[in-house]
């Protein structure tokens, strides 16, 4: 092969490689110009994300409490900050649904609503035995619009759910999760137990307690309540009261400013006591005249002719369900209104005895 052959063969190698990058530049090209425009394009599952905080958002609102102290040598009086949380409008007339531990000990309350500023704010109503408060905006604005309320007992674990808060007092911030758990029990502010709580990997910081979490249709499951870390942030556990305990207490809050509960009359000996005594039970210290508990005839303690103590009736079950504590009577006792009636089962002198209880309203 001649001189001029190779070089025009050698040049032809050359020019191959541009010509392939040319082919696939412009292939590139037409593949962009066909793709769909980021800002008009989402999953489904995106979609909706965007969808439920666009419109929850601006029922979620922040709370701030603060305290009044006096000063020991000026005497005059202070502002000091307290705390912050989240919560969420329950009704058009400026009523919020916040946890009770966003408010304990508060002089002073105030609620800031996404682009409509800040409210000062009075307590309605609380319950510490279920971290739950009521307060009413003493100015609302107009156009408050209140979240719709879902149906907890239709979770399953695995569902979708979002919690918007404001952790940190960074207002108006989305985690998204799932549902981890169901059916878990916390301990309240009063030290109660708040039984059927929803556990969620939701990232749950301190701030959003009090907000709502949301499942995919937009609607409040649960007031985020709790977390479990051992550094005081988000760990991948967070709780949440379900939304069917909130709607039972909440119109109670709003209209007694507390949870009514039907009572027996009596007063119960310490859960102290009855464990240093061995006692399989609660025992009743006293039976009030003329409230239910005297009218079945039940007893409480008395002394002896030398002082000693003699035990009246212990209360082993309510309605068949096993009593053991404080907690457990009160648990037992929540479930039935003013007006039903209870079979007790106690303990007389090691004797089993069983009354029918009408319950009557607290005083």
């Amino acid at each position: 092969m001649n001189k001029r052959w190779r070089a025009l063969l050698i040049a032809l190698a050359a020019l191959t490689p541009l010509a392939n990058a040319a082919e696939t530049d412009n292939a590139s090209t037409a593949d962009l110009a066909t793709a769909p425009s980021y800002l008009s394009f989402a999953t489904d599952d995106e979609r909706n994300t965007t969808e439920i905080f666009s419109k929850a958002s601006p029922a979620v609102v922040s709370v701030t409490s603060s305290a009044l102290r006096r000063n020991l040598f000026s005497l005059n009086v202070a502002e000091i900050p307290k705390g912050a949380g989240s919560g969420f409008i329950w009704s058009d007339s400026g009523l919020i649904v916040t946890n009770f531990h966003v408010v304990a000990g508060a002089d002073k309350l105030t609620v800031s609503i996404q682009d409509q500023g800040d409210y000062a704010a009075q307590v309605v109503g609380i319950a510490p035995e279920r971290d739950l408060a009521v307060l009413r905006l003493e100015k609302p604005p107009e156009g408050l619009q209140p979240l719709p309320l879902g149906d907890s007992s239709e979770l399953s674990v695995g569902r979708k759910v979002l919690a918007i808060g404001n952790p940190f007092g960074l207002d108006s911030s989305l985690t998204v999760g799932v549902v981890s758990a169901l059916d878990r029990e916390i301990a309240s502010p009063s030290n109660r137990r708040i039984q059927g709580v929803i556990q969620t990997d939701a990232a749950i910081n301190p701030g959003n307690s009090g907000g709502p979490l949301l499942n995919s249709l937009g609607q409040v499951i649960g007031v985020n309540t709790a977390i479990f870390s051992p550094s005081g942030a988000s760990a991948g556990i967070g709780f949440a009261i379900p939304v069917n305990m909130v709607k039972e207490v909440i119109p109670q809050l709003i209209a007694y400013g507390k949870i009514l509960r039907p009572i027996l009359g009596i007063e119960l000996a310490s859960d102290q006591w009855t464990r240093r005594y061995g006692v399989k039970g609660v025992a009743i210290v006293r039976v009030f005249r003329g409230l239910p508990a005297a009218q079945a005839g039940m007893i409480g303690a008395s002394r002896g002719p030398r002082g000693d103590i003699r035990l009246g009736d212990i209360i082993t079950h309510i309605d068949d369900q096993p009593v053991r504590t404080h907690d457990d009577y009160l648990s037992a006792m929540e479930q039935f209104k003013v007006g039903d009636t209870v079979s007790i089962r106690v303990l007389r002198n090691n004797q089993p005895q069983s009354f029918d209880v009408t319950l009557s309203e607290a005083g």
